[in-house]
C-alpha cells in the first residue's frame, strides 16, 4: 500500500510539474532604451497571431485596446517628451490604443497598473495622439515593440504603428 501511495504521489507531482512548465500563451516582454534623450521602457504581454485575423476581428476597430495581452501595457519615460507634437510629462502610464483601418488613437493613461482595458477611464488620460499604421512584411507572429532614435513602434501581424517622440 505504501508503494502504491508513493507511486500515485509521484504521478501527481509529475503531472503538476508538466502543467507548470506549459508555455505561457502571451508572455510578458519589454523593451527599453534612449529615445529623444529620454530613458523609455515599454512592458507588455506578447500575444501570437496563431492563424487568427487580428485587426478588425480579434482586436476590433474603434474600441480601446490594451496594446498587448493580459495586464495593460506599461510605458515609462524618465523625462518629459513630445509625442506626435504634444507634451507628455515624465512618468509611468498604461498604454492603450484605439485601432482603425487608416488611423489609430494612441493613449497614455495615468492609471499605470490595470488588468486589460476593463477599468480604463478616459478621464484618466494624460495624452491622446493620432498616428497612421502602415503595412509591413514579413508578418510578425508575436506582438512586439521597438525603439528608434526619435520614435517607438508597435508591430504585430502585418502592420507597424510608428509613434514619433522628440
Amino acid at each position: 500500500m505504501k508503494k502504491l501511495i508513493t507511486f500515485l504521489v509521484a504521478i501527481i507531482c509529475g503531472l503538476a510539474t508538466a502543467q507548470a512548465q506549459k508555455p505561457v500563451a502571451s508572455p510578458r516582454d519589454s523593451v527599453s532604451g534612449k529615445v529623444a534623450g529620454a530613458n523609455i521602457s515599454i512592458n507588455y504581454g506578447s500575444p501570437a497571431v496563431k492563424g487568427r485575423k487580428i485587426w478588425g476581428d480579434l482586436v476590433p476597430y474603434g474600441k480601446v485596446w490594451r496594446a498587448g495581452a493580459n495586464e495593460a501595457t506599461v510605458f515609462t519615460t524618465d523625462k518629459a517628451i513630445t509625442v506626435e507634437g504634444k507634451q507628455l510629462p515624465a512618468g509611468t502610464y498604461s498604454f492603450f490604443a484605439i485601432p482603425g483601418d487608416k488611423e489609430w488613437t494612441i493613449i497614455f493613461n495615468k492609471t499605470a497598473k490595470q488588468w486589460g482595458a476593463y477599468d480604463y477611464k478616459e478621464s484618466d488620460d494624460a495624452l491622446r495622439v493620432t498616428v497612421k499604421p502602415h503595412a509591413v512584411a514579413p508578418s510578425a507572429e508575436r506582438l512586439k515593440y521597438s525603439l528608434g532614435n526619435n520614435s517607438f513602434s508597435l508591430i504585430w501581424e502585418k502592420i507597424e504603428v510608428p509613434v514619433s517622440v522628440k
